[in-house]
């Protein structure tokens, strides 16, 4: 199912999203605005502002006060990505030259601070003092789980229960903010604002996984960056654990990690290793148990288009592409 008819219940709503990201850059000067609109203006998914419309439907819809928190959300998120280039110097995101690339180092950790304010000053905007602690709370679990990434890197000694605890931080914080946010700002009883908690929880494990799976069996132009970054930059993913536990002998994972040998060798073989054996499908059921988790969690929500929405976005987010 496409996202155009998933998103179908919030669908003029979203149109408000695109024009409130647009409006984020334009009247700005020009050398800042033409960085906010390489960033803001690219074509993502947008599934973290859908989140917050699709959880703020189940009770008392305000867009008032939804709408700047759908902002950011993806604000947020983008001001992430920008951050993240500029950490581990990638050169494409989304098919296109990063910041970093582009513009310099300097001016993408600039812009990136730029866009957390202005996420903030969003949040703020729904006069909600829940929702903006809530807010704070995963700026510090994002960066936390940034982190604990980075002084992991090349770390062989890492556990199942550290990376979940990681990709907790860095992904799941997010698509939690969005859902638990969304409810809130509804004032959805405290059985409903859990229940979304916990969706969007499961669903940010879930995405992350997939990403990582994605990373070895990934299509470079449909993902828009390369194969095999997180092995480039260290980062023990789920797939690498697996090999590493599978093939404990000669495995291009530990020599990559140990720097044995030639770095881009032992990349490929990781990549062929994992994708000719069947730890793609066992990576693929973590992830499934994570979203049928994830959809247990709507089921104490009205049975309306809103909740299969968030079901089929699930689904969307388990078999993606990119």
């Amino acid at each position: 199912m496409s996202l155009g008819t998933i998103y179908e219940p919030i669908r003029e709503d979203l149109v408000k999203v695109e024009d409130g990201l647009r409006s984020v850059y334009q009247g700005s000067p020009s050398w800042l605005s033409e960085l906010l609109a390489h960033s803001l203006g690219s074509s993502g998914k947008r599934v973290r502002p859908a989140l917050v419309l699709l959880s703020g439907r189940f009770c008392s819809y305000n867009l008032s006060r939804l709408l700047p928190m759908a902002l950011a959300v993806e604000v947020l998120h983008t001001a992430t990505l920008v951050h993240d280039d500029a950490i581990d110097n990638s050169a494409v995101r989304r098919g296109r030259a990063t910041i970093n690339k582009a513009w310099g180092e300097d001016k993408a950790i600039l812009l990136g601070d730029y866009l957390l304010a202005k996420a903030e000053e969003l949040a703020a905007a729904t006069e909600n003092l829940p929702v903006v602690r809530l807010f704070a709370r995963t700026i510090m679990n994002i960066a936390s789980g940034e982190l604990r990434q980075s002084f992991d890197a090349f770390r062989l000694e890492q556990t199942r229960q550290q990376y979940l605890e990681r990709i907790s931080g860095k992904t799941a914080s997010l698509l939690c903010l969005a859902t638990e946010s969304g409810a809130i700002l509804s004032q959805a009883p405290q059985e409903l604002v859990t229940a979304l908690r916990e969706y969007g929880y499961n669903l940010g494990i879930a995405f992350q996984i997939v990403d990582d799976i994605l990373d070895f069996i990934g299509d470079e132009v449909e993902m828009g960056k390369p194969v095999g970054s997180d092995l480039a930059e260290g980062t023990l993913t789920l797939p690498a654990m697996l090999l590493l536990e599978r093939y404990p002998d000669d495995n291009p994972v530990r020599r990559l990690f140990q720097n044995e040998g030639d770095r881009q060798e032992n990349i490929r073989q990781a990549i062929e290793l994992f994708r000719d054996s069947p730890l793609v499908e066992e990576c693929y059921q973590v992830a499934s148990d994570y979203h049928a988790r994830g959809c247990r969690n709507l089921e104490v929500l009205p049975d309306n288009a809103n909740r299969r929405s968030l079901q089929e976005l699930a689904g969307y987010v388990l078999a993606r592409k990119k």
